[in-house]
């Protein structure tokens, strides 16, 4: 029996995640994930771990009703930022597709210029924003890279971390992987990757493609720091697909509801052998 034992929004694109014992589950998934993204000043391009791995420590509380978000990082005081939803529009891509975000003034990108070493704005998703993602199940999502929902199982990082072992290598906590929901109960690895449909609380939702790991994967998610090659240097031994390598799988949300810890997950369809 296979139950949710992690459960995290991560409400600012690219830092640190927000632990959840319960959450809505909407049509963009996880109330406030990926809600805003951090944007290089002059192009509009989004800025990551890939490029920012200092992102990494930067933690963002928001409240329930997403009107107030504050953002904490080592070494620097703490700001608060009313959050517009109303103000000027920007162009901003976020992998080469064009985006608009509203931007949340000039006191939010100063903060962060600072902090991550260069020029960049913070901007929300605008209440307007229709998406449609791609994938085997139609959906929607706020600036995620892909679908709503990012499920990982802990048997599957197990299974790397063994594999790891054998090279001399420390195991990987599972922050490295930036899931929304963690799964455990399946006994064997990547049982995930044959999900078609599943309910979880009062939610439904449906697969529509096997995760592509990239760098951000290699940035140890409590210093902020790349520490790579591992785990796209394993990972490519035996978990390599069309576009890169895999591990963990994105879903749509195809019945909006809440979710908790402890919610055991309902496989209602499998992937044909």
């Amino acid at each position: 029996m296979a139950r949710i034992v992690g459960l995290f929004s991560y409400p600012v694109k690219g830092c640190a995640g927000v632990a959840l014992r319960e959450g809505g589950l909407g049509a963009a998934g996880l109330n406030h994930d990926r809600t805003f993204m951090v944007v290089d000043d002059g192009d509009g391009g989004f800025v990551s771990q890939r490029n920012a791995p200092r992102m990494a420590v930067v933690r963002p509380e928001i409240d329930d009703d997403g009107t107030r978000l504050m953002l904490t990082a080592p070494g620097a005081e703490a700001i608060e930022i009313k959050v517009d939803v109303n103000g000027a529009r920007r162009d901003v891509r976020m992998h080469g597709a064009p985006f608009r975000g509203v931007d949340q003034g000039d006191p939010a990108a100063e903060w962060l210029s600072t902090v991550l070493g260069r020029p960049c704005r913070l901007v929300r998703v605008p209440p307007e924003l229709d998406r449609v993602t791609s994938g085997e199940t139609p959906g929607t999502a706020g600036f995620a890279d892909s679908s709503a929902v990012l499920v990982m199982a802990e048997r599957s990082v197990a299974e790397l971390n063994a594999r790891l072992a054998d090279r001399g290598v420390a195991p990987l906590p599972m922050d490295r992987f930036r899931a929304n929901f963690v799964v455990d109960g399946w006994e064997e690895p990547h049982v995930e990757d044959r999900v078609r449909r599943f309910e979880v609380g009062s939610a439904e939702l449906g697969f529509t493609k096997l995760a592509v790991r990239c760098a951000v994967t290699t940035v140890d998610q409590r210093r902020g720091e790349r520490v790579g090659p591992e785990p796209l240097r394993t990972l490519a031994e035996y978990r390599r697909i069309s576009g890169g390598v895999a591990l963990g799988v994105r879903f749509a949300v195809t019945r909006p509801g809440t979710v908790a810890v402890g919610d055991e997950l309902r496989v209602t369809r499998w992937a044909e052998p």
